[in-house]
């Protein structure tokens, strides 16, 4: 029996007296998967992203490891519901227009000091702002950096449209508009590279293709170190005490954690 079929064979002993649907979870796997992450990182701590551990209770035995500090969020309800829960480090993955939810944040010590929010554009502090209701608690903010391979003086772009912010003067500026405005605070930025930690360098008969895709990532980690180097560079300018630079992903934390 391989050993596909062996861990088959085991989830369906274990499952038997269930009633379908089920979701199970090889905690062995898991303790394994978070263990190489861990190695990987080489010293740096992990954001854990709820997105793809949508566990509270598997979220808390991942926290509990030495390599792990922190989660990235999905929505913001998701957020404050995670900072109510005991969670005191969340990191909202995107910008919201969760009105009722940035009332909640604003007006609560604890929320507002456990969860970061995303932004990338300074609209969005109007937006917050208005729908404060009176909350006065200082809102904890996160820039979003674009971290796009662009090629051929922009006509070929390689990544995710995730922000419109992509040079180093972009973001200080917008850290300079957040830290003209009270009741914000720039605490960190993002720069998640999908297109190399979320695309797969080893397709399947494709040996052309797979070396494409590797060309393109190398290419992809020299550009983004330079540059994310020289952002956080001009965002510190603005903000000496800028907490965080959240970055990589599954299939890039050696990479990523290997950056100043």
């Amino acid at each position: 029996m391989t050993a596909r079929a062996a861990d088959r064979a085991r989830y369906d002993r274990a499952t038997a007296q269930l009633d379908a649907p089920v979701a199970i979870v090889d905690l062995d796997a898991f303790d394994a998967n978070a263990d190489d992450l861990v190695r990987r990182a080489g010293g740096k701590p992990i954001r854990v992203a709820s997105k793809s551990v949508r566990c509270r209770a598997l979220l808390e035995r991942v926290l509990a490891r030495e390599g792990f500090a922190g989660i990235m969020s999905f929505t913001l309800a998701e957020s404050l519901w995670l900072a109510r829960s005991g969670f005191d480090d969340v990191l909202l993955a995107y910008p919201s227009a969760d009105r009722a939810g940035y009332a909640e944040l604003a007006a609560d010590p604890k929320l507002a000091a456990a969860v970061t929010v995303m932004i990338d554009d300074p609209a969005q502090l109007d937006l917050i702002d208005a729908a404060r209701a009176g909350g006065g608690e200082v809102v904890r903010v996160c820039l979003e950096l674009d971290t796009a391979l662009k090629l051929l003086g922009g006509r070929v772009r390689i990544g995710a449209r995730r922000s419109p912010l992509h040079s180093p003067a972009q973001v200080a500026e917008v850290a300079r508009a957040v830290a003209r405005r009270p009741g914000f605070e720039v605490v960190g930025i993002m720069a998640y590279e999908g297109h190399v930690a979320g695309v797969g360098d080893a397709v399947a008969g494709r040996p052309l293709r797979s070396r494409a895709v590797r060309l393109m990532q190398a290419a992809a980690r020299r550009e983004l170190a330079e540059r994310r180097a020289a952002v956080v560079r001009a965002v510190r300018e603005v903000v000496p005490d800028l907490e965080f630079v959240n970055g990589g992903g599954t299939g890039s934390v050696q990479h990523t954690a290997a950056e100043d």
